[in-house]
């Protein structure tokens, strides 16, 4: 081996410790980021008239656009035993412990990929809190709309996913159960090496879609605007990763 391929092996695989150090690191990024964001969305104190004032005025919204098929959605999971606990189960397992799992696979297997991600995350992140801050919104569960939690009534998982302290349930605009699972979707499918990962990445997005508007969590505007803000994220990863590039580029590293 010449000492030319010995210093490109080198800059390409870091010492094991150099790595762990640096995995450290990003995991206590993404830990603060998530401390964060949910002190945040649980101390949100939104007053009860507002939010369901909020939530009429986006079925009101919906209605006009033709876009209000939550009945329409929820109809076939509220007669079927097995939709209801699929769509359960897409909503509560389909989130956080899917994003851990895929940060954990990134942040030591595909470094780019799990960048793009944490800072598609915490854009978008930090843009949905603005929003439930500012305009909260009772989900289609607590509003007069004659639609079922099935969440509540099938599932103790979530209370213990998302303990009552640190949730707001008055947040259901923007949703970033679909925007963030969209955002976990690209960062598999890009770096998936086998068919079946990539599958993987376009269905899970998907799913969820259907599992927010299926357990009367959100409504499908708040399923466009958590999209919206995650594409909005993604954009400003690939800017920052760019640049990034730029700056190794500039300073003589490949």
């Amino acid at each position: 081996m010449t000492a030319t391929t010995q210093e490109s092996t080198q800059q390409t695989a870091p010492p094991t410790r150099s790595r762990l150090r640096w995995v450290l690191g990003q995991v206590l990024v993404v830990a603060v980021g998530i401390v964060v964001y949910f002190r945040i969305r649980g101390i949100t104190d939104a007053s009860v008239d507002v939010a369901q004032s909020h939530a009429h005025d986006i079925v009101s919204f919906e209605r006009w656009l033709g876009l209000d098929l939550e009945g329409a959605i929820q109809a076939p999971v509220a007669s079927s035993e097995a939709l209801a606990t699929a769509a359960n189960w897409v909503y509560v397992w389909g989130h956080w412990p899917v994003i851990l799992a895929t940060m954990v696979w990134l942040v030591w297997q595909h470094r780019d990929g799990f960048r793009r991600l944490r800072d598609g995350m915490l854009v978008s992140g930090f843009l949905g809190m603005a929003v439930f801050v500012s305009y909260p919104v009772a989900p289609p569960r607590l509003v007069d709309l004659g639609l079922v939690d099935t969440v509540t009534e099938s599932s103790e998982a979530y209370r213990y996913l998302q303990p009552p302290a640190f949730v707001n349930q008055y947040a259901a605009m923007p949703s970033l159960h679909a925007g963030w699972d969209l955002l976990v979707g690209l960062a598999i499918f890009s770096a998936a090496a086998t068919v079946g990962l990539r599958v993987v990445g376009v269905l899970m997005p998907v799913l969820m879609v259907w599992a927010v508007v299926a357990t009367a969590n959100h409504y499908v505007i708040d399923v466009v605007a958590g999209i919206a803000l995650a594409l909005l994220g993604h954009a400003v990863a690939l800017h920052l990763e760019r640049q990034r590039k730029k700056s190794r580029t500039g300073a003589g590293v490949t």
